[in-house]
């Protein structure tokens, strides 16, 4: 199994259409065997979407996301934690004993009422 995570210096980045970059990991029997960062190269909501689906990703754990996003990634098999922060590597960790906190609910709306300076930080790393 793969599991991808929106990333930025070790965190979850807070918004997935805006993510650099995913940390991969591969994952057999609950335990990690191996992580790899890749690029996103400035990639789209439906781009990024499809980048997982190739990479084969099974399951992504993100932070904000937007209705659109979820539906693309829906339609690709790819099951969906959004919600969810701090350090990568804890959080994987924690996804795998069934203890990590995320929120199904959580969708980005800014899409309507913000201009192109909006970063999800400015909702304190929690897009609502």
């Amino acid at each position: 199994m793969k599991i991808a995570i929106t990333y930025e210096n070790g965190e979850i980045f807070q918004h997935f259409g805006h993510t650099a970059q995913f940390k991969v990991y591969t994952v057999e029997n609950g335990k990690i065997l191996s992580s790899e960062l890749i690029q996103t190269n400035g990639s789209g909501h439906s781009s990024l979407a499809g980048m997982l689906k190739k990479l084969d990703i099974n399951i992504l754990i993100c932070g904000g996301i937007g209705g659109g996003a979820k539906n693309v990634l829906k339609e690709q098999g790819i099951q969906l934690f959004p919600g969810a922060s701090g350090n990568a590597d804890e959080q994987i960790k924690l996804f795998l004993t069934g203890s990590m906190k995320y929120n199904a609910e959580v969708q980005c709306h800014h899409h309507e009422h913000h201009g192109n300076g909006h970063s999800c930080s400015e909702h304190d790393n929690k897009c609502l």
